[in-house]
């Protein structure tokens, strides 16, 4: 283990933000199968990653998605390589402004793509991208966040049986009309309440490693 505490990605924060219903436990169930899956890969230092389709395609698009935003907005925004990390909190945003982080956002298909305001801002609730983007401002000190949703073509590699494939070779239409974005900006009282759950988390996650350590001891006992 490298470190005593429970580190949190910011693209993770979300799932430590859902608030306890029960009046015995002062953190929610989501709360406590998230950080029992992360204090079981710190002790035996395994890491578990779920790759499919859809998290492929933002990587394989995401210098395109880069590209979209500098072509629409007249930029020469690049990838930011630099991750920061804290005693509790990491993060690599995809773009690092002088006033702003961004990150990109590659849908899947077109019917998955939030074309309207109202779709792109629930998408972000939804998927707690908002959370991810306060991470990100505190990471980088930064006033405001954005996600910048992007519809790129498909590489064709990652298309199976059942994609139809004119949702998504998306050329044809205009760049201007492929893009969604929402915009955040950083929030004092948000970023107290993501410290007061990350410090209930942390607990549990505490005794989560102690009782691991305890269940070493006592194998070694029954030798």
């Amino acid at each position: 283990m490298k470190s005593e505490n429970l580190i949190v990605r910011c693209s993770e924060l979300h799932k430590i933000m859902t608030k306890s219903r029960s009046k015995t436990s002062p953190i929610s169930e989501g709360t406590k199968t998230y950080v029992m899956q992360k204090a079981k890969e710190d002790y035996f230092d395994i890491k578990t990653y779920m790759s499919n389709k859809y998290t492929e395609k933002g990587i394989a698009n995401e210098l395109l998605g880069i590209e979209m935003v500098n072509q629409v907005r007249f930029m020469d925004f690049r990838k930011n390589e630099e991750r920061i990390t804290t005693e509790w909190l990491t993060g690599e945003c995809d773009i690092k402004g002088d006033e702003r982080i961004i990150d990109i956002k590659c849908s899947w298909s077109f019917d998955t793509f939030p074309a309207f305001q109202e779709e792109a801002e629930k998408a972000v609730k939804k998927s707690g991208y908002d959370w991810q983007l306060r991470g990100y401002m505190m990471l980088y000190n930064k006033p405001m966040g954005e996600v910048v949703y992007c519809l790129t073509t498909t590489p064709p590699d990652l298309l199976g049986y059942g994609d139809n494939a004119e949702l998504h070779d998306v050329e044809h239409v205009a760049i201007e009309d492929r893009m969604s974005c929402v915009k955040i900006e950083r929030d004092e009282v948000k970023e107290s309440e993501i410290l007061m759950q990350y410090k209930l988390a942390n607990e549990y996650y505490k005794e989560c490693i102690s009782e691991l350590k305890t269940k070493h001891k006592k194998q070694e006992e029954w030798i």
